[in-house]
């Protein structure tokens, strides 16, 4: 078997995992205007995978870690986000409550998901943008750390509008606040974490393993061009279009 052909069908498995899982928690959700709202993005993003796959076919990890945080998403999106019982599974499973254990006051299976998604997102953001963007050395960890929180970001203020679009049950249930003013700047606070300490392993593992990680770190940050930008740039284009100009009048 090729290796083309095996990376195809590790996607294709992952791809029947998911859909089997999909189809049993979209049997009776708690509720089901908060479920297709909780979909649509997941929809959307599994539309994108799917057309992206011949162009740009991800790593065989990054699909793991994708295919790990839907499986989560869909469990939050079954009971919604705040009424997720795990606490009663931990207490039923081991005889012991996880809120009490942590000293929790509220159901954190949306923070923890929050986390996750940065933890579980930043690699595969990382691989784009090594592999479109040629990012290396410091701009390989800095810019998907920046894209994770933006799109952290992006999410919470999708939130909003959808909860201020549709309002009553459906917007509370969607925004699963649960009281707290602070959750939209909690949440990015914890996307954010979960990317850094994912990318703090990553470039502790090249480090070992790449010899030549000093190298690309500074060349990273080596000045490539030193010319400054702003008005002196636009004035040296100026000065290119009059020249175009010039050598087409006289011809």
């Amino acid at each position: 078997m090729t290796a083309k052909y095996l990376h195809l069908r590790y996607l294709l498995i992952l791809t029947l995992l998911f859909s089997l899982l999909f189809a049993v928690l979209a049997i009776h959700p708690h509720d089901r205007s908060d479920w297709a709202l909780e979909n649509l993005l997941v929809l959307a993003f599994a539309v994108a995978l799917g057309l992206s796959y011949r162009a740009f076919p991800l790593s065989r990890l990054s699909y793991t870690l994708i295919f790990l945080f839907l499986c989560l998403h869909e469990v939050g999106a079954h009971y919604t986000y705040s009424k997720v019982p795990y606490d009663a599974w931990m207490t039923s499973a081991f005889g012991v409550s996880l809120n009490e254990m942590l000293g929790w006051q509220r159901n954190n299976f949306d923070r923890v998901v929050h986390f996750l998604f940065g933890a579980l997102l930043v690699y595969p953001i990382r691989e784009l943008y090594c592999r479109v963007a040629n990012a290396r050395g410091f701009w390989g960890y800095f810019f998907p750390l920046e894209l994770a929180m933006a799109a952290s970001m992006l999410y919470e203020l999708f939130e909003w509008a959808a909860a201020s679009l549709f309002g009553g049950d459906l917007g509370v249930a969607y925004l699963g606040t649960q009281g707290d003013i602070w959750d939209a700047h909690k949440d990015m606070a914890l996307a954010s974490l979960g990317a850094l300490i994912t990318l703090l392993l990553v470039l502790l593992t090249n480090l070992w393993l790449n010899p030549n990680f000093g190298r690309e770190w500074r060349d990273s940050l080596r000045v490539k061009r030193h010319r400054p930008m702003g008005e002196d740039e636009l004035e040296h284009l100026l000065q290119d279009t009059d020249q175009v100009t010039d050598k087409s009048s006289q011809k």
